[in-house]
């Protein structure tokens, strides 16, 4: 071992070493990097009026749009990043403009109801707020095909 490669490991030893003193936590070295949280007390807070939204029992290929309605309960305009939901089948979309503190706002979703049986599904919603990201949730029971003989799917036509 040559006296550089020493003197760089002793000189990574004494970072770690001063790092751990003063507190300080290495990142880990996989996947991102989450968000620093500021202590801001003026920040903007999402709270939703209901966080599950439940579809109940509902007709194949009925209409699928929900919405979730929330209010600023900061003192800052809430910016929602995105809302993303956990597959295809399921779609939301966020606001576009900011919304001012006391105000509320919805994230409309779109749930494909040509998918028959019970489902349930996540949106993550990022936004400037401190409780970000915040999970929300759908479910509900999609109704069999009433087109489709003992519920199976006849072949594709060619």
């Amino acid at each position: 071992i040559s006296a550089t490669t020493i003197n760089v490991g002793t000189i990574a030893i004494a970072t770690a070493a001063a790092f751990a003193q003063a507190g300080a936590v290495a990142a880990p070295t996989t996947g991102p990097a989450e968000p620093v949280k500021q202590n801001n007390p003026n920040a903007p807070e999402i709270v939703f009026s209901n966080e599950v939204l439940d579809y109940g029992t509902i007709d194949y290929n009925s209409n699928g749009d929900r919405e979730f309605k929330y209010k600023n309960t900061g003192k800052e305009p809430l910016i929602i990043q995105s809302a993303t939901g956990s597959c295809g089948c399921t779609v939301p979309t966020p606001p576009k403009d900011p919304i001012k503190p006391g105000e509320t706002g919805v994230i409309k979703v779109h749930y494909d109801t040509k998918r028959p049986g019970k489902f349930e599904k996540s949106i993550t919603v990022v936004s400037n707020a401190t409780s970000s990201p915040k999970i929300i949730k759908i479910k509900g029971d999609v109704k069999p095909n009433p087109d489709v003989q003992n519920n199976v799917t006849p072949p594709a036509a060619k």
